[in-house]
């Protein structure tokens, strides 16, 4: 089968394996574990900030940073689309106690601008939650893959700076948008207080994500690791497989970017699939299948028969994503099989 369902799908890759069965661990919770002691002040040196904490999910960091920054009664502003509105349970408020105040992306994809803020902050008034956070997502998973751009960044931050809130980066799939701008790591970091890395998308590790800050922010999200139930223990097996994707896996991404893209092209070209946005920018591949086509289920069992899978993720909306364990060849025969159903 070509699996297109997710970029979480890869198996680490002999070279992977390799550093992982070789790196030296110890009791992470002791602060003993030299693996993951030096991929956590790697990460963060990586984006010009002064401390990391390694995390089993992309989840876990956003939520570890919704707690050290806000407290309950407090209120998140984000988009209406971000992966912490959609898929994270509702972790702010059965977690911490923390609202969202959801905010649509004027343009559809998942972007928002400076002036998407405006006479968003909430009175201070008894009555009112405190808004406290600012979280955006780079690159925009729901938006399609969608990357923002450091200016638009830039202003948003201007904008939070000036109204005394903090800011969160959700960049889960921040390498992909390294590798799309050519802007460096420590670009994208300085715009923000926390910043959320995941390892286990496209640079192919089997498990792992990053909390980076200041050395207090990520000392408090340590405690609140533990009270989520994230301390480990040997985890320098699982660092090392993060530090080996570092070194190999980062540029890369631009093979999966063009793969995409020949996927996105297949897609286009099928009566009744509408790409959503209608430019695929790097591995996402989301488009809406309308009723000759069936349901979005549908057109999934239709494509794994002939050897393809995607991942139905609504009634009519459907996601093809690209990665490091598959090929151009292999994108170009889904990219058939895809064409097939017109």
């Amino acid at each position: 089968m070509i699996d297109l369902r997710s970029d979480t799908v890869t198996k680490p890759t002999p070279g992977m394996m390799a550093a992982m069965l070789s790196a030296p661990v110890g009791d992470d919770v002791f602060g003993e574990d030299p693996t993951v002691n030096a991929i956590e002040r790697r990460t963060a040196a990586m984006f010009g900030l002064e401390a990391g904490l390694f995390v089993p999910s992309g989840t876990m960091a956003n939520q570890i940073a919704v707690r050290v920054h806000c407290r309950p009664q407090d209120e998140i502003l984000l988009e209406t689309n971000s992966h912490i509105c959609l898929w994270e349970a509702g972790g702010a408020a059965a977690l911490s106690g923390v609202t969202l105040r959801t905010i649509d992306s004027r343009t559809g994809d998942g972007l928002l601008g400076e002036g998407d803020f405006a006479d968003k902050v909430r009175p201070d008034d008894m009555h009112s939650v405190r808004t406290r956070l600012v979280c955006l997502e780079n690159t925009h998973n729901r938006g399609g893959g969608t990357v923002y751009s450091p200016d638009a960044i830039n202003a948003i931050a201007r904008w939070a700076r000036q109204h005394k809130l903090a800011m969160h980066l959700d960049g889960a799939r921040i390498w992909n948008a390294i590798v799309k701008t050519g802007v460096p790591a420590k670009v994208w970091g300085g715009m923000f207080d926390t910043v959320n890395v995941c390892f286990s998308k496209g640079l192919g590790t089997p498990v792992g994500s990053m909390l980076l800050g200041s050395k207090d922010l990520i000392a408090h999200a340590r405690r609140i690791r533990k009270l989520f139930g994230g301390a480990m223990r040997q985890i320098g097996f699982l660092a090392a497989a993060c530090d080996y994707a570092i070194d190999h896996h980062i540029n890369r991404l631009a093979d999966d970017h063009a793969n995409a893209k020949i996927v996105a092209d297949a897609v286009a070209e099928v009566p009744g699939f509408t790409l959503t946005p209608h430019k695929v920018e790097t591995n996402l591949v989301w488009f809406e299948v309308d009723s000759r086509h069936g349901s979005a289920k549908e057109v999934a069992d239709r494509l794994k028969a002939k050897g393809v899978l995607v991942a139905p993720l609504g009634t009519r909306v459907v996601r093809a994503v690209t990665h490091l364990d598959v090929t151009r060849e292999q994108c170009e025969v889904a990219a058939t099989a895809i064409r097939s159903l017109a």
